[in-house]
């Protein structure tokens, strides 16, 4: 049996082909395994659920989030507007209204 190839956006190696594509049952993505213009940098990040984050999204925070110096902790079901995805540990970059810019890991939100 041969070998498919991952998922180009979420990295699953669970894919199947369906005629001449390749689908991933994680993210719902298709693609052509002979189109080579798949952007092998790109960015995925999912929330607690699997679900898969772009920029711009609502999410909502499930627990409490301490903040290093302030006196108060990010509550949970607090909701997140317009959030930028970015690279590294804390993958969410956003605004939160009486804190100010924060950087959240994605682990810590479900999409809105």
């Amino acid at each position: 049996m041969t070998e498919l190839a991952p998922c180009p956006l979420c990295k699953s190696l669970y894919t199947y082909q369906m005629d001449n594509l390749l689908v991933c049952p994680e993210c719902g993505h298709e693609w052509n395994p002979e189109d080579n213009d798949t952007n092998e940098d790109a960015l995925v990040v999912k929330d607690c659920n699997g679900n898969i984050l772009q920029n711009g999204d609502t999410v909502i925070t499930i627990k409490n989030l301490p903040v290093k110096g302030a006196s108060q902790s990010i509550k949970a079901g607090t909701k997140v507007k317009n959030i930028r995805l970015v690279d590294g540990d804390h993958n969410i970059d956003c605004k939160i209204d009486g804190f100010g810019a924060m950087a959240l890991k994605s682990e810590f939100v479900k999409k809105a």
